[in-house]
């Protein structure tokens, strides 16, 4: 394995670790809710009484984000390998996982962790276990 030190780009992704990690931190003191994607969209489309304003506004700051960005340059070249019905399958099964998951990636990988959670630690080590057979079994079993 390589790597395409063109294309290595650590301080810009310690960076963007450290504006998620503050985001979140600030998230919870002010909000005292952690600042995982899938329980706030999902509590968008299971409403409760008085959560629904908070809850769009974090969904249209993720929208608004790339647009802010591509106000000063271009975006980064987005290319997905992989056909809609692929997409759509992926986009499935990563909703059943963070249901079966108790959160996502970002509410356990991010919040969890940092909070000492057992649970956020197995679920974190889970995703990750997850995504290293993923890749061995499509690139070097599958061919793809």
């Amino acid at each position: 394995m390589t790597i395409a030190w063109s294309d290595f780009t650590p301080w810009a992704a310690l960076s963007g670790g450290i504006l998620i990690g503050v985001a979140a931190a600030i998230f919870l003191l002010f909000n005292g809710r952690i600042a995982g994607i899938s329980g706030i969209l999902g509590g968008l489309l299971t409403p409760s009484q008085g959560g629904a304003s908070w809850r769009i506004a974090f969904v249209g700051g993720l929208i608004a984000a790339p647009l802010l960005w591509l106000a000063f340059g271009a975006l980064p070249p987005i290319e997905i390998n992989a056909g809609y019905p692929a997409l759509i399958v992926a986009g499935l099964l990563v909703g059943l996982g963070t249901r079966y998951g108790s959160g996502c990636t970002s509410g356990h990988g991010v919040c969890g962790l940092s909070r000492l959670s057992v649970r956020s630690l197995v679920a974190t080590l889970s995703f990750m276990a997850a995504g290293f057979v993923t890749v061995f079994v499509i690139r070097h079993i599958l061919g793809v």
